[in-house]
């Protein structure tokens, strides 16, 4: 179907609210799905009205108020989608096209090898993991809810890419080959990318790409079926996939982090649930939150923001219930190790049988810059568990490589098939009670890699991991906690995120049990309190410190362990709600010790950091026991003098947060040897605690030495020890460029508060990203080099960059209380709906975080009828 354009487009974001919108206050545009798309199922006899338009003629009404938010009406779920669709290309056109091309192996076919190869690299990666043919196989399987979501979905980002002339989109993109139109298929294969960002994905830098029989370097190489002078040399390709697939020391880490909490009854101003929504996600790439209102009446009614190309939202209320996600310290898949047959690489013993690892060739285009592009061709390896990986490489040769000690490696994915993904956040966004909601996950419902902190109207504070575990045995744990305890390998590897388990022996199999091999609902940790929840990225097991959990599988994350300063001061407001923590701060709670909406969103904004808090008084202390003695060659007079007025906090005009941040990024160094009181599981938000008094005050004082190299290295940059936070640390956004371009400065630096949630132990957790490409992207980016041990102070050599130029942290994020009038939230988006600089959706919410500036999350239709934006009406139609 031909895709009717609005007359009246003009470049910028002037080409989505045109003049002829603004006269007539709506437009009507036509747009259809990929015509290979078969979606026939949903007309069928028994077509739910709910789902899908009877007709099949898809109709959205998009209203846009304050900030940029859609308000997406449709009469069913498949124009609601539809609406979401093309919301998201309006706003973020560039960033979907790019993780399509990514989903599809396509990266290297239009952006060349990339630096170090990681475009082929990729590529191969993705095609042995299956990320596009498995998503073919998902969509044949998907409940008619998900088809009319990413049917939907995909129509109506086809619309908005076939109706706009593509010298109109933005920079980034502009006039580029790879923007086209979609699939559902395409959403789905970017929806597994998304899914395995906590397992497959670390393994697609190199560990994949490396493993062949032998590991030999000549076997991994990539062969050339149609060659040309200037293609990579395969070699080098084998090279940087292995320097890539070794330099993850971690596979735990995503980079992401969260703060969540549910308000029980006993704690509320209207004694209902209220909660506290703080994802501390990348500011740039797919991992960027988009705010939406979705309503279809009757069936679905929710306001949240999702991960860029997901068709709902994923953290968001409704007229009864709320929820946030945090990244949970789960493990999302098993490493095995193969027992092979005796010379042979490609058969594996298991229960004493035979079994053959198998093959699949794929072939990939690369881009050379001649007029036609290099194809590539790979066979890949597999065990019944899933692709084969090299040991070795992920290890640093701590593993074997493949067939020495006659051994192979090969590992299964909790996360490798995500086509239940959209059903248990339907799920959840229709659920009107607390066991509605658990029913999600009662029936196998999975958040992928991150725990559930929920609030109801009637005062229940829920949590629960819910995110995809393994399902392991009783032996196969047992076994695990023993060789943990008997082999410092083997616990170093399990410290390390590597859970290696015996594949010549069906009992470390999972066990499948009612949920695929997933660990099932009552096995799950969860706690239900009418008090309060919390998760801040530590183990389950300190939810809240009064109802400990415990006995859950090792595969959940650690218990009686140490937790991290962001849940440390996150408990201790939750405990002491009338406590300001430092001098002039506002109680968490206020007076009354009761948490409303506002109170809610002002913890985020307080800016209170733990280490402040445990350590400011005693290095205040030893200033004026220093005096002005040097230490290490440094008069500390001023950088003390500083320190003493500093309110403690850390709001873009205090003085003298950025000196304490110098100096705690260097003492922690020392946490270990020179606290005095230990951890105690007992007391984990105390402890461990207390400075040691050896030298106290003298020019060997530890922490004063900690402070003297923190204030060298503000001295190196030029920075004035009394400088304002916001006169240093800010946003900047960069690119406007395609993949392979040069990229510029979007706009100039906007002050910016908060702290880094490890360094300074900041609730509002922020931080800066040296990545050379926005996250998940081949999108160039400006960013610093950092100065080693300072909370990545720019070293200078990237001008534009000086300071802390911050990237990532706070995002999407809000206080809801529940009122005997609904739902009643106040909160932000902390970069901005668009990130097309053109956009007016650009930066306007980013100046609000600044300024410390909330609004309203509009839910009401008297609430968004008084809130709508000049011209912000359009009702777009299509058709399934």
């Amino acid at each position: 179907m031909k895709i009717r354009k609005t007359p009246g487009r003009r470049p910028g974001y002037g080409r989505v609210f045109s003049l002829a919108l603004m006269l007539a206050g709506s437009t009507v545009l036509t747009g259809c799905l990929h015509d290979d798309d078969d979606s026939s199922g949903s007309a069928s006899a028994s077509l739910d009205t709910n789902l899908f338009p009877a007709d099949g003629q898809l109709e959205a009404n998009i209203r846009r108020t304050t900030g940029g938010v859609p308000h997406i009406t449709g009469a069913n779920l498949a124009s609601v989608a539809f609406g979401h669709g093309y919301a998201q290309a309006e706003d973020n056109l560039c960033l979907l096209a790019e993780a399509v091309v990514k989903a599809r192996s396509e990266r290297a076919k239009y952006f060349g090898p990339g630096v170090d190869d990681i475009n082929i690299i990729n590529d191969f990666s993705y095609k042995a993991q299956h990320i596009l043919s498995g998503a073919e196989t998902d969509y044949a399987a998907l409940s008619q809810e998900s088809k009319a979501l990413v049917d939907g979905f995909s129509a109506g980002y086809n619309a908005y890419v076939n109706e706009t002339d593509p010298a109109d989109y933005p920079a980034e993109c502009r006039n580029q080959p790879w923007v086209k139109a979609i699939s559902p298929i395409d959403l789905l294969a970017h929806y597994r990318i998304v899914g395995q960002y906590a397992s497959g994905a670390l393994f697609a830098t190199g560990a994949v790409f490396l493993a062949v029989p032998g590991e030999d370097p000549a076997d991994a190489a990539p062969t050339p079926v149609i060659a040309d002078a200037q293609m990579p040399q395969p070699d080098t390709v084998v090279q940087s996939a292995r320097a890539l697939a070794s330099s993850r020391d971690s596979f735990q880490d995503m980079g992401l982090a969260s703060n969540a909490w549910g308000i029980g009854k006993d704690m509320t101003e209207q004694g209902r649930g209220a909660l506290l929504a703080n994802p501390h996600f990348p500011y740039t790439g797919h991992r960027r939150l988009y705010q939406a209102h979705l309503t279809v009446p009757g069936y679905l009614n929710i306001n949240g923001a999702g991960l860029l190309g997901t068709a709902l939202p994923l953290i968001n209320f409704n007229q009864n219930l709320t929820w946030s996600h945090t990244v949970s310290t789960s493990r999302r898949f098993t490493l095995y190790e193969l027992t092979l047959k005796a010379g042979d690489n490609l058969t594996y013993i298991k229960d004493g049988e035979e079994k053959p690892i198998t093959q699949e060739t794929f072939q990939i285009e690369v881009n050379v810059g001649a007029p036609n592009p290099v194809v590539f061709e790979r066979t890949f390896y597999f065990s019944e568990y899933g692709p084969m990986v090299s040991g070795n490489a992920i290890t640093s040769g701590g593993l074997p490589k493949w067939g020495d000690a006659g051994t192979a490696y090969s590992y299964r994915d909790a996360n490798a098939n995500t086509g239940n993904l959209l059903d248990t956040w339907l799920g959840m966004s229709r659920a009107s009670t607390l066991s509605e909601f658990q029913d999600v996950f009662r029936n196998c419902g999975t958040t992928l890699w991150v725990n559930s902190t929920y609030a109801d109207d009637q005062g229940n504070a829920f949590y629960i991991d819910s995110s995809s575990v393994p399902n392991l045995s009783e032996k196969s744990i047992a076994l695990i906690n023993f060789k943990r305890s008997v082999s410092a390998a083997y616990a170093q590897l399990f410290d390390a995120g590597l859970t290696l388990l015996d594949g010549s022996e069906s009992f470390d199999d999972w066990v499948e049990g009612e949920c695929g091999g997933l660990v099932p609902y009552d096995q799950k940790p969860k706690l239900l309190r009418t008090d309060w929840v919390q998760n801040s990225n530590s183990s389950y097991w300190s939810t809240n410190p009064d109802q400990f959990l415990t006995g859950y599988s090792p595969m959940y994350g650690p218990e009686n362990s140490e937790i991290n300063p962001r849940t440390r001061l996150g408990i201790t407001m939750l405990q002491n709600p009338t406590a300001a923590g430092m001098p002039g701060v506002t109680p968490p709670a206020g007076q009354d010790g009761k948490f409303s909406a506002t109170d809610l969103i002002n913890v985020i904004w307080n800016n209170r950091a733990w280490y402040a808090e445990q350590f400011l008084p005693e290095l205040r202390e030893r200033c004026g026991l220093i005096g002005a003695t040097l230490v290490d060659g440094e008069d500390l007079s001023t950088a003390c003098g500083v320190l003493d007025n500093w309110d403690g906090v850390y709001d873009k005009d205090s003085v003298g947060a950025h000196v304490f941040r110098v100096f705690i990024a260097n003492y922690a160094n020392s946490f270990d040897s020179d606290l005095t009181v230990p951890f105690n599981r007992d007391d984990p938000v105390n402890t461990p605690a207390e400075p040691s008094e050896t030298g106290k005050g003298t020019a060997s004082d530890v922490m004063l030495l900690a402070l003297s190299q923190g204030v060298k290295a503000l001295n190196s940059q030029g920075i004035a020890l009394n400088a304002t936070l916001g006169s240093v640390q800010y946003i900047r956004p960069s690119g406007d460029v395609p993949p392979g371009g040069t990229p510029v400065f979007q706009s100039v630096g906007i002050p910016w508060h908060g702290g880094d949630g490890n360094v300074d132990g900041a609730f509002n957790a922020i931080g800066v990203v040296t990545d050379q490409y926005a996250e998940d992207t081949r999108f160039p980016r400006i960013a610093p080099k950092v100065v080693p041990n300072t909370g990545r102070l720019s070293d200078g050599t990237v001008a534009g960059t000086e300071g802390w130029l911050i990237a990532r942290g706070t995002s999407w994020h809000y206080g809801l209380e529940f009122t005997n009038n609904g739902p009643q939230a106040y909160g932000l988006v902390s970069y901005s709906q668009s990130s097309d600089s053109m956009s007016p959706f650009f930066l306007d919410q980013s100046q609000q975080f600044s300024d410390k500036q909330y609004r309203k999350l509009l839910f009401t239709e008297q609430e968004i009828e008084q809130n709508l934006i000049t011209g912000g009406e359009q009702t777009i139609n299509g058709s399934l």
